[in-house]
């Protein structure tokens, strides 16, 4: 059940409807715990019990973790953590680790030979490993108390919005939420159900048909100019912005239906000036959890130059490494580090003028779109081979799977996209006539203009 299905808006309005129809905070826990567990049991049902088995250790972990003093919480913590990476390198990392140990092995003339695992990632493992540590590491350092109910708990890592691609969600955001019961608000359901609408837009009308342009130009690269190909690439850009930050709206606007705010995961990161810039916009949950809980621990600016210098690479590696079991994902990584590293540094007083400013936008952007080909390639030969041909500026065929007609509007989504996000970031719709008359718009724009491919949303894979 994906969020761009006729089964999932089905399935939001009855849970919704009920959730208000409950009069106890208790019966809209076990109402929104059963809903979320549906939800993820509709990918792959026997993965539930994965998830479930780190709640149950989290669960117990944390309160240890608060009662123990000295090596004793630290010992709990371990446990914990070792539970949800253990999970995760199982089934994210354990072939990719053991093929690279075949490669190298045949490389010296040494067989060695480990049998390599059958079976699939459960959808969303990363985000849910993320969002539990933060749970025992904040109870750790006493800056957020041990749950005890443990229905809240589960709810709070299996809350469904966001359960599969984030945002990554704070303990201290969100239990206190859970555990507040909330009357219905109109106000909020408006905002959460345009901010729905606008994720829908952004998916449906923009990200799919952009993807079509995109699957040309990287299945045939051989025969494509380097105009199409640096088109393919920047359409890849804002492909993969607006599938993941059209999750994103879809998800807090789901959960703002119901009363609860979650955190903003995206800042318009295609207008930062620099590449340290770009992060702080990008993917806010999951560059605030590294820099919270890896980067600040590892001793951050603390500890001299160099030193900060080898925390950012860290930090970036792991980075691409959390995205994707592949080379590809940690080269991605550790470049995106050395241009933070690289291109961060104060600029002069009279360098701060709006032409500079508009400069570093686009430099930028070229630089993140480039950094984008090997995010995209299946492997590094053919992110190489693709930035090479791009660079060489060689003659080919420019076909991109859409008209003239289509190509410009889809020029035209991206424009309309980008100014309502830098001119009017929030959904503050107050009169009832513009509430409905924004619904109606936005749901034929999305019928009549929209790809339905049932594509899945790029970062469900993570």
């Amino acid at each position: 059940m994906t969020f761009i299905s006729l089964q999932f808006l089905v399935f939001f309005m009855v849970v919704t409807l009920w959730y208000f129809r409950l009069k106890n905070q208790k019966g809209r826990i076990w109402l929104l715990l059963i809903a979320s567990c549906y939800f993820y049991m509709s990918f792959i049902p026997e993965y539930i019990l994965i998830l479930g088995g780190t709640i149950v250790v989290d669960y117990f972990a944390g309160m240890q973790i608060e009662k123990s003093e000295g090596r004793s919480r630290k010992m709990w913590l371990i446990l914990s953590i070792i539970a949800n990476v253990g999970t995760l390198a199982i089934f994210k990392y354990y072939n990719f680790f053991i093929d690279n140990i075949h490669t190298g092995a045949h490389f010296f003339g040494k067989p060695f030979s480990l049998p390599l695992l059958k079976m699939a990632l459960p959808i969303g493992l990363s985000f849910h490993t993320f969002q539990a540590m933060s749970y025992t590491i904040e109870v750790y350092r006493k800056n957020q108390p041990a749950e005890r109910n443990f229905l809240v708990y589960a709810l709070y890592v299996m809350f469904y919005p966001q359960l599969v691609a984030g945002p990554i969600e704070r303990p201290q955001n969100v239990l206190p939420q859970l555990k507040e019961f909330s009357p219905y608000n109109w106000d909020n359901v408006k905002e959460g159900l345009a901010r729905m609408l606008w994720g829908f837009f952004k998916k449906v009308v923009i990200a799919d048909r952009l993807a079509m342009v995109v699957e040309r130009t990287y299945g045939h690269t051989a025969e494509s100019s380097s105009l199409a190909l640096f088109i393919g690439a920047a359409f890849y850009s804002f492909q993969i912005y607006c599938d993941f930050s059209g999750y994103s709206d879809i998800a807090l606007g789901a959960a703002r239906v119901m009363n609860i705010r979650l955190m903003e995961n995206f800042k318009q990161p295609y207008l930062s000036a620099s590449m340290g810039e770009f992060w702080s916009r990008w993917h806010v949950s999951l560059s605030s959890w590294f820099r919270d809980y890896l980067y600040i621990p590892m001793g951050g600016n603390r500890k001299g130059e160099w030193r900060r210098k080898f925390n950012v690479l860290v930090v970036f590696l792991l980075s691409g490494l959390w995205h994707g079991a592949n080379w590809t994902f940690v080269v991605w990584g550790l470049l995106h580090g050395l241009l933070v590293i690289l291109l961060t540094r104060k600029l002069p007083m009279q360098a701060k003028g709006k032409l500079y400013k508009a400069a570093s936008v686009v430099v930028t952007f070229v630089l993140v779109t480039f950094l984008w080909i090997f995010f995209r390639s299946p492997n590094i030969h053919v992110a190489c081979d693709y930035i090479r041909q791009v660079l060489t500026f060689r003659n080919g065929s420019n076909y991109l799977e859409m008209n003239h007609a289509e190509f410009a509007f889809s020029i035209l989504m991206i424009g309309v996209m980008m100014c309502r996000e830098k001119y009017a970031p929030r959904f503050l719709i107050t009169s009832n006539s513009m509430f409905y008359f924004f619904v109606f718009f936005m749901a034929v724009v999305c019928y009549y203009f929209g790809v339905f491919k049932e594509n899945q949303f790029i970062y469900f894979q993570f």
